[in-house]
């Protein structure tokens, strides 16, 4: 049986391409809010809420999209990212909710005279959480001793 050159060599470009190309970074995994609190406060990092529901076509969408967009581009690892479900843990959603609209992305920055606290409400876009995260931070690392309002 004769070889093929050309399906042989097709085949090691395909299987060098295969192994060699950066795949996209996983979706965001979200940690439950009571690991994430643990964490942030041990390490100081902020921590970054999405309260939402299922039946919410926005926070599906910002669950589904946005933040696994944010996390590809590499614009969540200076926090640690929550999801809270409003349905399921109604007490903890409550406690970290300012009025009923979902969804909110809540950010807890530190300072030096504590914990801050700023949120987006409603459906936004990459660019606009991406802001959000980027002028949070920095004011906060700007002027850590600035007790920021939300």
């Amino acid at each position: 049986m004769e070889s093929c050159p050309v399906t042989y060599l097709t085949f090691v470009v395909l299987l060098e391409t295969s192994l060699f190309t950066a795949s996209p970074a996983p979706p965001a995994n979200p940690l439950r809010y009571q690991e994430a609190y643990r964490q942030t406060a041990q390490t100081g990092q902020p921590l970054l809420v999405l309260v939402g529901a299922q039946w919410c076509a926005a926070c599906e969408r910002m669950k589904a999209s946005v933040m696994p967009d944010l996390n590809r581009r590499g614009r969540l690892h200076q926090v640690t990212y929550a999801m809270v479900d409003q349905d399921t843990e109604q007490k903890l959603a409550a406690r970290l909710m300012s009025g009923a609209t979902v969804p909110q992305l809540i950010l807890f920055t530190k300072t030096a005279d504590g914990w801050t606290r700023r949120q987006l409400t409603g459906m936004h876009s990459s660019r606009d959480v991406q802001a959000f995260l980027h002028n949070a931070i920095e004011r906060t690392a700007a002027r850590p001793q600035e007790k920021v309002r939300r």
